[in-house]
């Protein structure tokens, strides 16, 4: 009788919860689960207790101190101290990372084809999956990891260019407004059509430029006038003012003179009409103007008056234009409201939709966990029917291991070193126990001998039952041709834990690690047909 030796710890650091359940290529057993995470064990500790926990879940948990085993008030088997998780209070279980690290696998990502074991999932392919679904970390859209350099050089609409023309920096989606603001965008004039003017320099352009013409800023509602940029600006209306008002002044002067000349000093007529009104009733005082004189003056009068007709028509037309556009803007003014009023009931409505699908996607998640749950539930009675199935009550158990060659290969390679036996019973309501074989050797044994370990279960009467476990143990490779059985035979170290009463789903298992020389089994023998062998456990109910 020899305990089994423990593993060598993995030099990967336990810095992770545990694996996903979706990694498994088969049901997840509850030996294989983290009472913490209720995930795959990642770098297993067993406490005191017996339970197991994630080296990254043990550690948060008595980060901030000791604390009762969740575990153990769950299952009624609180016991103080024992049950009572604290710093250094656990231990690396080798045998159970051996035996997931062992568990089939295949990537969980949609479209991944890898598939190994546990161990090469966490080494080779965990975070590194071409498939994984990733968030861009500028517009936080998902994607797979395969499509991120391509989606970061030509899709994202945050993604950074360089303005070809200022050499600015600007994010693709405000390209358009770059354009519309950018001081080296090349501009082409309208009325001598020359092309690449930079922005900046546009404006400089067109002031000087004798064939441009600009459209009315009002064209959009319907104006179809064309006007240049200067008749447009308000120093043009003042100037039109100022020269009206010198216009006016140098025709009451042009009045003066003319009733001086044609009265010879006498009270000043008003209008153009009244020097030739007094003429003839002063003849006699004055020698009369020259003709030539009057007519030039007279001529000079009414151009004089026509200009002025003609900028106080230009004005009225202006301050027409003026009146049109304000009633325009006004109109303009009440369609911005109304459409604000709009755009923000809108938001309103977007925001209250925006809740009811976070409600809903609330709703769809816990019915998602719901179903996890139950999916859980019934991944563990379809073990139990299993096992009931198998089981035994008389303490005898034969085990058939077919497809030998090819799970004494996955052992070899260390991608399954251990196998479990059903459970069997010394009586229905009796000890509860299983094998344990490694079919390439465990501990003094490996490599060269085949191991087989009795395993002492956590059973439903074993509050019933003497404890610590003292029963006769008989372990046998069967002769198929019933000649030479391969036998051991041990009596229980009633000192050793692995006898005491399990705290946990089953205790540190304990056998024979030189059980059977593998040489025995590589040459012709009558142990080994159809590729299948046949362990058999006798446990001696002498005192039961």
């Amino acid at each position: 009788m020899a305990a089994q030796e423990p593993s060598p710890p993995s030099s990967l650091e336990g810095n992770k919860p545990g694996f996903p359940k979706k990694i498994l290529s088969n049901n997840l057993e509850e030996k294989h689960m983290c009472n913490s995470c209720l995930k795959i064990l990642r770098r297993p500790l067993q406490a005191q207790c017996g339970h197991r926990f994630c080296s990254f879940c043990f550690n948060k948990i008595v980060s901030s101190g000791p604390h009762k085993c969740s575990a153990c008030i769950k299952e009624d088997l609180f016991e103080d101290p024992t049950s009572i998780l604290k710093e250094g209070g656990a231990f690396p279980d080798n045998a159970a990372r051996r035996e997931v690290e062992a568990l089939a696998a295949v990537c969980p990502n949609e479209g991944c084809t890898w598939t190994g074991n546990i161990k090469e999932y966490e080494v080779n392919h965990e975070g590194k999956c071409d498939f994984m679904i990733i968030l861009c970390p500028s517009c936080k859209e998902l994607m797979r990891t395969n499509e991120l350099e391509r989606h970061n050089e030509r899709e994202c609409p945050e993604r950074t260019l360089n303005c070809k023309y200022c050499k600015e920096p600007f994010h693709f989606k405000n390209i358009k407004a770059h354009d519309e603001i950018c001081p080296k965008y090349p501009m082409i004039c309208e009325g001598c059509a020359k092309k690449k003017i930079p922005r900046e320099k546009y404006v400089d352009h067109i002031k000087f430029c004798s064939k441009f013409r600009a459209p009315c800023r009002f064209h959009v509602v319907g104006c179809d006038m064309s006007v240049s940029l200067e008749s447009l600006q308000p120093q043009s209306l003042e100037l039109t003012g100022h020269k009206i008002h010198e216009l006016h002044q140098a025709l009451r002067e042009l009045e003066l003179k003319l009733g001086q000349l044609t009265l010879g000093g006498g009270a000043p007529v008003q209008g153009a009409c009244a020097p030739t009104l007094a003429l003839p009733a002063l003849a006699t005082s004055f020698t009369p103007l020259p003709s030539a004189v009057g007519a030039a003056l007279e001529l000079q009068l009414h151009s004089e008056k026509t200009k002025v007709a003609e900028l106080s028509r230009r004005c009225q037309e202006l301050e027409l234009k003026v009146g049109t556009f304000e009633n325009i803007v006004c109109v303009l003014n009440r369609e911005m409201e109304r459409s604000s009023t709009t755009i923000e009931a809108y938001n309103r409505q977007h925001r209250l939709d925006q809740d009811k699908v976070e409600i809903l996607n609330n709703k769809v998640r816990q019915l998602e966990r719901t179903v996890g749950l139950r999916d859980l539930s019934i991944v563990e009675m379809e073990g139990n029917i299993r096992e009931m199935s198998a089981a035994t009550f008389d303490g005898i158990f034969v085990w058939k291991i077919s497809d030998f060659t090819k799970k004494r290969q996955d052992a070899v390679a260390g991608r399954a070193p251990a196998m479990f036996s059903p459970a069997f019973f010394t009586s229905k309501y009796g000890y509860k126990m299983c094998l344990r074989i490694y079919l390439n050797g465990d501990g003094t044994g490996r490599a060269s001998h085949l191991s087989l370990f009795f395993v002492v279960m956590r059973g439903h009467s074993d509050a019933l039952l003497k404890w610590p476990f003292n029963q006769k143990v008989t372990l046998m490779l069967l002769d198929q041709n019933n000649r030479e059985h391969i036998i051991d035979a041990f009596r229980p170290d009633i000192s050793s834990s692995s006898f005491q009463r399990p705290v946990s789903d089953m205790n540190i298992a304990s056998g024979c690690p030189l059980f059977c020389p593998l040489p025995k089994l590589d040459t012709k023998n009558s142990y080994i047909r159809d590729d299948t062998i046949f362990i058999k456990a006798i446990v001696d109910l002498t005192g039961l």
